[in-house]
């Protein structure tokens, strides 16, 4: 947990994903489309993933970690609460305050 929570406060935006997750390539490429410059962590591509995917399934309340979305250091959620949030129209400001978008 300590490792999810160190890389997550390093940037403005970090997603923990896995390269074979379509969903976690849909998030990525949502933030890409915006403008963010979001760091992507490759849970299997870490020899630590597996462990930080179990810490991420537990903050989330789910069965998979992944993907994992931090905004400002602050765990937002996956896949459906950050497409709430884009829907809604609450995600660009919630970026904006966080540093990650200039516009």
């Amino acid at each position: 947990m300590d490792r999810v929570t160190k890389l997550a406060s390093q940037r403005a935006v970090v997603i923990f994903s896995m390269s074979s997750c379509c969903m976690c390539h849909t998030v990525t490429q949502l933030f890409r489309e915006l403008g963010v410059n979001a760091t992507v962590v490759e849970l299997d591509e870490d020899p630590r993933g597996n462990e930080m995917e179990k810490a991420l399934a537990r903050l989330l309340g789910r069965s998979t970690g992944v993907p994992a979305v931090f905004i400002g250091a602050r765990l937002v959620g996956s896949t459906d609460k950050v497409m709430s949030l884009h829907l809604s129209g609450n995600l660009v400001p919630l970026l904006r305050n966080a540093g990650a978008l200039w516009v």
